[in-house]
């Protein structure tokens, strides 16, 4: 389930609670059951928006020292991610 998802559902649920005009004999609200998916596709939107941001983390370490033999200034960087970029 990602951002699409959440915004399918969301669509889905707009067209349900408000284009949709079909009485059904009181056994199924459709409008509710709109309102239900639009909520669900923004708690789908908004947790796909956390999971992407929370990805792209990363870290980056400089280390320097100085090499014995030849006294000169050696510098080291890595860089780590939590995971991968999407």
């Amino acid at each position: 389930m990602g951002i699409g998802t959440g915004i399918a559902l969301f669509v889905i649920g707009a067209i349900l609670a408000f284009a949709v005009n079909v009485d059904l004999g009181g056994v199924v609200n459709l409008s509710l059951i709109g309102y239900i998916l639009m909520a669900a596709g923004v708690v789908v939107f908004i947790i796909s928006l956390v999971m992407v941001f929370r990805r792209r983390q990363s870290v980056a370490t400089t280390r320097s020292a100085v090499d014995p033999a030849s006294g000169e200034q050696v510098t080291r960087s890595t860089r780590e991610s939590d995971g991968p970029l999407v």
